[in-house]
């Protein structure tokens, strides 16, 4: 088969073990980012297959159209960046491992790093350094803390153990059926969502982004946080209500928050309001750009390319196509 990988920036997944696994195929790898409809049908033409990195690149139905050849997108986790109906229609099959039963630990990690940086002022501290300023101000312990968790999916899980291991106490709110996991693995649980968001010191989102869950972060959440608390995404940015987390960050709370998802990525707007508090820490979407992780993800999406070739499909998302 002809397979384009999509969006591989710095050319890293021909250095991984998994990609062996293309071995048979003609592979072209591009590392620049395109989201032109007309420039992705003219590039995209001829290829039987496609490889999708995350959801760095949309599949819509005009660029669908414009692709007569394509027959199998290989991807993996959720996919809301894929007109799945549109592939269906034009007889392209989907296929991407959920990862259902493994969590992605760089994520979890990311999140620990990113509430370590806020709340010690790391970058702050380093920058002042650099300048031969020496230190740059106090920032604050995590211990004897509280540890917010909205959701309680396997990344949530994971989080949760980080917080024990610092001395925080850990507080879980999510929907009823996660509610009862968290119970069930001896967490304690808020009452209400109003006292997640007005309790916690650290708030970290661990939801995924469906219909039910967009925007399920409203400006009153937020304005509930103490004026030194800290919001942590590493979710979706589109899990809070657009213009809610600038608006309350302005207005004191909650006091920090650090990021690492954005309405519109890749974001390159440095006049960005986000990018311009000292109060937000953000990084560009990287909870799950590590080799160790990559070489988890696609050997997946690899295994899904080859499953596809010899006629028995895996992980297929639309099974009418």
């Amino acid at each position: 088969m002809k397979v384009a990988i999509l969006d591989d920036w710095f050319d890293t997944l021909r250095t991984l073990p998994c990609f062996e696994k293309l071995t048979g195929h003609e592979v072209t790898v591009f590392t620049d980012h395109v989201q032109d409809t007309e420039a992705l049908a003219e590039r995209l033409a001829d290829f039987d297959a496609l490889v999708l990195i995350r959801e760095r690149t949309e599949i819509r139905a005009p660029l669908l159209e414009r692709l007569p050849n394509l027959r199998l997108i290989s991807q993996r986790s959720s996919y809301p960046h894929i007109d799945v109906d549109a592939c269906t229609r034009r007889g392209v099959t989907v296929c991407s491992n959920l990862h259902t039963d493994s969590p992605s630990f760089s994520t979890a990690e990311l999140t620990w790093a990113l509430i370590l940086a806020a709340l010690r002022q790391i970058p702050q501290q380093a920058a002042s350094l650099r300048a031969g300023d020496w230190q740059a101000g106090v920032g604050h312990s995590l211990r004897g803390k509280t540890l917010g968790l909205y959701g309680y999916g396997r990344i949530a899980h994971v989080v949760a153990g980080y917080g024990d291991a610092f001395g925080m106490r850990v507080l879980v709110w999510a929907r009823p059926e996660s509610l009862g996991r968290a119970r069930a693995d001896g967490r304690e649980t808020a009452p209400t969502k109003d006292a997640v968001f007005a309790e916690s010191d650290v708030l970290s989102l661990h939801l995924r982004l469906v219909p039910a869950t967009r925007a399920i972060v409203t400006e009153r959440d937020l304005t509930r946080m103490k004026p030194t608390a800290l919001l942590v995404n590493t979710s979706r940015a589109e899990l809070i209500e657009p213009g809610a987390l600038v608006r309350a960050l302005r207005g004191g709370r909650p006091g920090l928050a650090a990021l690492d998802v954005f309405e519109q990525e890749p974001l390159r707007d440095t006049t960005h309001p986000l990018l311009a508090m000292d109060n937000v820490l953000c990084t560009p979407h990287i909870g799950y750009v590590t080799r160790e992780e990559w070489e988890l993800q696609f050997a997946d999406v690899f295994d899904q390319i080859n499953a596809f070739a010899a006629g028995a499909p895996i992980n297929v998302v639309n099974p009418d196509a």
